[in-house]
């Protein structure tokens, strides 16, 4: 069996998705919080397994001997390692045969990292066979308000002229089925980026190229960044580490190009350009 936890989050809709066009419904299975949320996907013949990463004792059906799992990380930073590790000893005490885990890129030094890097530690000390897929940047994170970041006309950031090698998440989703589905992948540790690193002055170009309109960018000092994020409605932690990624980013940390990703997909990973005019519908 394919287990997916986090299965009805963006990234984990895409991956059961791909298992599906890949494998039978029957040797799909879905750890999440909510079966309700979970519904369209047990209606498609997939089983649904209700856990709490909060609660480990709910995690103890969740997998069984030989199953391969993907553990996509948690989003509630902060609260990671606990969670992440009550899914790792589950696995372990299940016998599964691989978990595969969504961390981040190896280059990645800003705090947003430690809890990745942790839950590969965990890992390794569990003896579980296992493949890291470090991810890097989502497209997704930078169009997300594409059609307002044109309106305002502003790309804002503290990265400078810091490059990032994004792809989009159904890229990474594609990696990560086919991580799973075949064979020869236990140990490796893939460093997964696009295989094109652009700036924020790229982006403002794009955007405008694609909307026709004016929009420029704004670099700024990482105080004025904060404040900027604060005053747009961002809670003051999250707002500290999103320009605590940009540092890291004007040091280079993900823009590395190594091309794991493309050759996992078997196809090069989708341009930035292409992703601009998608999210604009243009």
């Amino acid at each position: 069996m394919y287990v997916v936890t986090g299965a009805t989050g963006q990234l984990g809709r895409l991956v059961v998705e791909g298992l599906l066009a890949a494998v039978p419904a029957s040797e799909v299975a879905v750890a999440v919080r909510s079966a309700e949320k979970a519904a369209d996907l047990a209606a498609r013949g997939v089983t649904v397994r209700v856990v709490d990463y909060d609660k480990p004792e709910t995690l103890a059906g969740a997998f069984a001997e030989g199953d391969k799992v993907l553990l996509i990380s948690g989003s509630e930073v902060g609260h990671r390692i606990p969670q992440h590790r009550a899914v790792v000893e589950a696995a372990r005490a299940a016998g599964v045969a691989l978990l595969a885990y969504t961390g981040i890129l190896g280059a990645a030094t800003f705090r947003l990292a430690d809890e990745h890097k942790a839950t590969e530690e965990l890992i390794l000390a569990s003896g579980l066979p296992h493949v890291f897929l470090r991810n890097g940047w989502y497209t997704e994170n930078y169009l997300g308000d594409a059609a307002g970041t044109v309106a305002r006309g502003v790309v804002l950031g503290s990265a400078g002229q810091g490059r990032i090698a994004t792809a989009p998440r159904r890229d990474y989703a594609d990696a990560a089925v086919a991580v799973l589905v075949a064979e020869g992948h236990q140990g490796k540790a893939y460093e997964l980026s696009g295989d094109v690193a652009w700036s924020l002055p790229e982006l403002a170009a794009e955007l405008a190229a694609a909307s026709g309109k004016p929009v420029e960018h704004r670099d700024v000092t990482a105080a004025e960044h904060l404040d900027a994020l604060v005053g747009a409605g961002l809670p003051q932690g999250f707002a500290e580490v999103l320009v605590d990624v940009d540092a890291g980013i004007a040091r280079g940390e993900l823009a590395g190009t190594p091309g794991d990703l493309a050759r996992l997909i078997g196809r090069p990973t989708v341009p930035l350009a292409e992703s601009v005019r998608a999210a604009l519908g243009a």
